[in-house]
């Protein structure tokens, strides 16, 4: 297996070792491998795995000593959520080092980098502001026969995810985050330019408009990276902090609006993935970064704002903001000549409470353009085990947003399907003609899982990602 960019620090740091480094043996089963393998077992083993109580699912693992005392190979079940369960195996498996060995005639290369993927997910730890940040706490050597660039790809992408979301919003500013686009445009040889200040105020005036009220100005960011393959457009949501605006939230709403900038988060990290294993696209990734703050430049309810498309929406609600940095970034995203528009373009936002109602936390909500793209889409989310559920975008509920007092409303007047109704908001501005999608993701884990520990998550990253990697234009 060879790592194109990274290097043993790097994939060190996911709880990986190149090949070469041997480890105590894994020996990777399904439940039903396990019980022919402990039907044939000597005596000891049976005796064993009896003393141990062990019962065979999937992320459970089993150690077994030598002669000496020493562990001499464990065994490892999966079932159908490979990535986890290698997350799992990584949590319940003593420390040590490591290295899977396939006992079963279903483990094919996909799965088996599947499991790898799970275990780097599992040695993530926030530790930025600890004195003693704590280590690693297993090794795993890599099979030759995982993809080694797109497995690091991903980990680092979203590594790169959570730590930008688990920032606090004191540190994670819209400065901060255009500086974090400056280091990734350079790590990868790309193009950046950031509009801010009197220009942005002329040409985003609805990004202007929702971050003009906080100390640190707001700013939209364009990345541009490849020259050959599909044109792919990122877009994300950079709410740093939302504090509600004037519209302000309670302040347990407010306690995890750090999170808020998790769409950008999310995009820069897929826009790791996508460079470090070099998939082969003209990628261009947008971030609309502000922070919705209160002060006397506070835009108000009711107001009527300007966009970039040049179309004049009614403020509904301060804390419907996100909506109205996208609508800048969406337009800036399809201008230009119609050789030049994206083949497919996305965008990933914190949007709605409304979709978080209607699917839960875990569950990200899919808006498409195109019933080919959105099936295709779903179909990858279900193949990596990173799930998606599509919401429509209904024409029906279009009218709402006419129903302004004097300009398109931003949140419409009905109080129900405000995810859709955000949507169609979008659509307003992204078109219907155009390859286009948006997920309105949650972005935090409420509660640890391994491989999926409280905060910061980067949720559909690894069913874009490979969508994406299969992308064919039309």
């Amino acid at each position: 297996m060879v790592f194109e960019k990274g290097g043993k620090q790097m994939i060190e740091k996911f709880g990986l070792k190149s090949a070469g480094a041997n480890g105590t043996e894994i020996r990777l089963m399904t439940v039903d491998d396990f019980a022919s393998w402990l039907a044939s077992a000597n005596q000891a083993h049976q005796n064993w795995v009896t003393a141990q109580g062990f019962s065979a699912k999937p992320g459970k693992a089993i150690c077994f000593a030598s002669d000496n005392g020493h562990v001499d190979f464990a065994i490892g079940v999966f079932g159908n959520h490979v990535v986890w369960d290698g997350a799992a195996l990584a949590a319940n498996l003593p420390k040590g080092h490591w290295q899977f060995i396939a006992a079963s005639d279903q483990l094919n290369q996909n799965l088996l980098e599947s499991l790898t993927l799970g275990w780097g997910l599992g040695q993530y730890y926030f530790h930025t502001y600890r004195d003693t940040p704590e280590p690693v706490a297993n090794f795993l050597t890599v099979h030759d026969d995982v993809n080694g660039p797109r497995l690091i790809g991903q980990l680092g992408g979203i590594y790169l995810c959570r730590d930008l979301i688990n920032q606090p919003p004191n540190h994670m500013t819209p400065a901060a985050l255009q500086a974090a686009m400056e280091s990734l445009a350079k790590t990868h040889n790309a193009a950046l330019k950031t509009h801010s200040g009197a220009a942005l105020e002329k040409d985003f005036p609805a990004i202007n408009t929702v971050g003009r009220a906080a100390e640190i100005g707001p700013r939209l960011m364009d990345l541009r990276w490849g020259k050959t393959g599909p044109k792919i457009t990122l877009i994300g949501k950079g709410i740093t902090f939302d504090s509600g605006g004037l519209d302000l939230k309670p302040s347990k709403a407010m306690e995890m609006m750090k999170k808020d900038m998790g769409g950008a988060a999310t995009v820069l990290g897929l826009a790791a993935a996508l460079m470090t294993s070099n998939v082969n696209i003209q990628l261009r990734v947008l971030v609309a970064a502000a922070e919705n703050a209160v002060s006397d430049r506070s835009m108000r309810p009711l107001d009527i704002i300007n966009t970039r498309a040049g179309i004049k929406v009614e403020v509904g609600n301060t804390d419907a903001e996100g909506r109205l940095v996208l609508a800048d970034a969406l337009t800036y995203a399809l201008e230009g000549k119609a050789e030049d528009a994206p083949d497919f373009l996305i965008d990933f936002a914190t949007l709605t409470g409304a979709a978080r109602v209607a699917l839960g936390t875990e569950l990200p909500a899919l808006f498409c353009n195109d019933d080919t793209t959105a099936n295709a889409i779903l179909n990858a989310a279900g193949e990596v085990a990173d799930p998606l559920w599509r919401l429509p975008l209904f024409d029906d509920y279009d009218r709402h947003l006419d129903a302004g007092y004097a300009a398109l409303s931003s949140t419409g007047l009905s109080g129900y399907a405000g995810a859709i109704t955000a949507a169609l908001f979008l659509r307003r501005f992204a078109g219907k003609s155009s390859n286009w999608a948006h997920i309105d993701v949650m972005a935090w884990n409420l509660a640890s899982r391994p491989g999926r520990p409280k905060g910061g998550e980067a949720m559909g990253l690894r069913a874009i990602y490979s969508f994406i990697e299969s992308f064919q234009k039309a």
